[in-house]
């Protein structure tokens, strides 16, 4: 779809297929390596099979787009009309994207700005859609980014998992590395804050996680106008059973996304994982 300003993010954003198109967002994906095996996330890995090979401790690593493959990614979206690209991409304490990215942008055919939101999964998402609902109304480059930005700062994200033990592996625990030698004997609730993953409270069971998840996200939200997405990986009933009570106790939310994160997000995480995104309209 040809626009003044286009989107770009990448795969961790999750974003429903019919919802990119419907907004000419595009996703650069990035890479789960399996054993041998490297492997485009959400086209040549499902987070079933990723699920799988994790239960089975099969030696499982991510990795960043090259710099190539997004300044494939610009040329074929200027190509398409484009004058001006926002390319909005995962924290980069996570993953070398957003560094990736700022390199292929130097020699892009059209202004590109590159933005680390410090999000991921829809709580990346919920930026590009806002920036891309400011593009298609006419806005300018700057507009656009700023909608992102305002969107990011605004938005919050919570999970639960079942051990921080991938986590750990895959060094992705930020400040809460010091909690590793406690918190893996209880419940952990984590979120999202500067970019980083940080612990936020320690729960003794996972159905006091759970239900400690839920106020948390009721209490976040209040009665505004609000965008809320619960994530999981191979905890579909449980995503379903928060979701149903999400719907039931805030009064101001909008739309409700529910979805089982991609295999990047999966990997460092584990099976069990139960996250919520508030997105405040």
């Amino acid at each position: 779809m040809s626009r003044h300003v286009a989107i770009v993010t990448d795969s961790t954003a999750y974003l429903p297929p019919q919802t990119m198109e419907r907004h000419g967002i595009t996703a650069v994906p990035l890479t789960v390596v399996l054993g041998d095996q490297a492997l485009e996330e959400g086209t040549e890995i499902s987070a079933r099979s990723l699920a799988l090979a994790l239960q089975k401790r099969r030696p499982v690593t991510t990795s960043r787009p090259s710099p190539e493959v997004f300044a494939a990614t610009y040329r074929r979206v200027a190509e398409a009309g484009a004058t001006a690209i926002v390319s909005l991409h995962l924290s980069a304490e996570f993953s070398g994207t957003y560094d990736a990215a700022v390199l292929a942008a130097k020699d892009a055919p059209v202004p590109v700005r590159v933005v680390d939101t410090g999000m991921v999964a829809m709580a990346l998402g919920f930026c590009a859609l806002s920036a891309a609902e400011v593009a298609e109304a006419g806005g300018s480059l700057d507009e656009a980014v700023a909608a992102a930005e305002k969107r990011a700062d605004a938005t919050s994200a919570f999970f639960y998992v079942d051990t921080l033990d991938y986590l750990r592996r895959g060094g992705r625990i930020g400040a809460a590395q010091a909690l590793l030698g406690s918190a893996l004997a209880v419940k952990p609730l984590l979120q999202l804050d500067g970019g980083r993953i940080d612990m936020l409270e320690k729960v003794r069971t996972a159905s006091k996680a759970i239900a400690r998840l839920e106020e948390i996200v009721v209490e976040r939200a209040g009665s505004s106008p609000v965008d809320i997405a619960v994530h999981h990986l191979a905890a579909p009933d449980r995503a379903a059973a928060l979701a149903e009570r999400l719907r039931a106790r805030v009064p101001g939310l909008v739309d409700l996304h529910m979805s089982e994160v991609g295999a990047v997000i999966g990997a460092h995480t584990g099976p069990g994982l139960l996250g919520a995104i508030v997105s405040p309209r």
